[in-house]
């Protein structure tokens, strides 16, 4: 990028010198902010925008979908995937609202934590966002590296049953890749494997699908019960940890560095996005969900492949169709995996590059090579340690993505557009804030709960995801 266009971006996003000394914190201020020149740079149409929504939302969590209804039933199941889906579209609509407020008002926010501390006028906002968006996007990053590794493992299991290669080792080969993918250096170059991303979501949920339907119709279909569980605090429990499940798909908590990506001005464009990214969802969601309990009612696995593909027994579909699913699944998971770590990286970035210099500058791209190298072996460390991705999901849900994307941005718009206490949206926004805020701390608890239950179960460096 040459030096002007590089200032012009830059000080395209840097608010007034007034502006900055009434806000309570100064990183509005992005003059010499490499985060913000090199990570989050603002050059993408509104359809990249839906291919990075895409990505940060349909991925192969919705084949947790029949393990969530499995806690929930039929109706409750339907209810909560719906009012979610109409929830998080709403809420990421207020939240592109308040953005594009504040880009007219002189004030252009590229990362979740400046905008709610800004709108919301309080420094400790900007350290609850920034710990929350950490916690997401790590554990994130460490479920994509251990739901990589187990798609390798279960490939290999299938070719060479008696192999002796275990789960860390596919671990290992997937965090060497990761290492090599992460040194893309902004998140607008990630648009076309992000395009790629979407397609893959449509291609292996209608490969399960099909591989449902096959299972169901077969001679010797699967025993089907859907029943609950028959202790009523059993069933409560079940039913908050699943809700936090479906949470956790639908959230994303990264819409304003997303936001970040579009050329200014950005108004009215994430509207389109979110158009663009609630269609495949609605795709993708309903059928995954209703096929995989439809077969497999309450013996629905974590992971939908894993009921087609038992341990003991032959698999329920075609061996290839299988097969090509979860080669779609490993691909897209590199892809999330590169859109939530983008955060961590512009915070790298922010701190150890030199804006004046070039973006593949000697004096950038070591450091750039080194820290984000570091920071995938972390994660990756992790996956191989601590291979409970189930439970996990659930708490993540609960704790990060519930406040994230059901609480803040209906704050954020009742601050900055001050409804008043007589209209709808002022009602609608407490409502959705009060029960999204009770059922958060419900599920924290229901699903916090399951994982001490569960811990008994666990093994270090396991070769079984749980």
């Amino acid at each position: 990028m040459g030096e002007m266009q590089m200032h012009q971006q830059v000080s395209f996003a840097i608010v007034g010198p007034e502006a900055a000394q009434d806000s309570p914190f100064q990183e509005i201020s992005r003059e010499g902010d490499a985060g913000a020149a090199f990570v989050l740079q603002s050059k993408g149409k509104w359809w990249h925008a839906g291919y990075h929504l895409t990505t940060a939302i349909v991925g192969p969590t919705i084949l947790t979908l029949p393990y969530a209804f499995r806690g929930l039933g039929w109706g409750l199941g339907f209810l909560c995937l719906t009012v979610m889906g109409l929830v998080t579209f709403y809420s990421y609509y207020l939240m592109s609202l308040v953005l594009d407020h504040c880009e007219k008002d002189g004030r252009r926010h590229i990362r979740f934590r400046e905008l709610a501390a800004d709108v919301l006028g309080s420094g400790w906002m900007f350290y609850f966002v920034i710990f929350i968006q950490t916690a997401i996007n790590t554990g994130i990053g460490i479920g994509v590296i251990l739901l990589a590794g187990d798609c390798l493992q279960i490939m290999y299991s299938n070719l060479s049953p008696n192999g002796p290669l275990k789960l860390y080792h596919f671990i290992a080969v997937v965090t060497g890749i990761m290492i090599l993918l992460s040194q893309f250096p902004s998140f607008h170059s990630l648009r076309h494997i992000n395009l790629g991303s979407l397609l893959l979501s449509l291609g292996y949920t209608f490969l399960v699908v099909g591989a449902c339907i096959h299972a169901g119709t077969s001679k010797n279909p699967p025993p089907r019960d859907y029943s609950l569980e028959s202790s009523e605090s059993s069933r409560i429990f079940s039913a908050f940890t699943s809700i936090s499940i479906i949470a956790a798909i639908f959230g994303n908590g990264i819409l304003p560095e997303i936001q970040a990506t579009l050329a200014p001005p950005a108004a009215g464009k994430m509207a389109k996005a979110l158009i663009m990214c609630y269609t495949v969802v609605f795709l993708t969601f309903y059928s995954a969900a209703v096929s995989g309990y439809w077969v497999f009612g309450n013996k629905s696995n974590s992971n939908i492949l894993k009921s087609l593909m038992p341990d003991n027994g032959p698999s329920l579909a075609p061996v290839w169709l299988l097969g090509l699913a979860i080669v779609f699944v490993l691909l897209q998971l590199f892809a999330i995996g590169l859109v939530y770590s983008q955060v961590a990286y512009e915070i790298m970035e922010k701190k150890s590059a030199d804006v004046k210099k070039g973006m593949f500058s000697k004096r950038n791209l070591i450091p750039r090579i080194i820290l984000r190298s570091l920071y995938v072996i972390i994660c990756g460390f992790i996956a191989a340690m601590l291979p409970f991705f189930g439970d996990i999901n659930g708490v993540v849900g609960a704790i990060g993505f519930i406040p994230l994307d059901f609480v803040l941005p209906m704050l954020l718009y009742n601050m900055t557009y001050k409804p008043t206490k007589s209209s709808v949206v002022y009602w609608v926004n407490n409502s959705i804030i009060i029960v999204f805020t009770c059922a958060g701390l419900m599920g924290a608890f229901s699903s916090i709960r399951k994982l001490v239950l569960d811990a008994k179960e666990f093994k270090l460096f396991s070769s079984n995801v749980s």
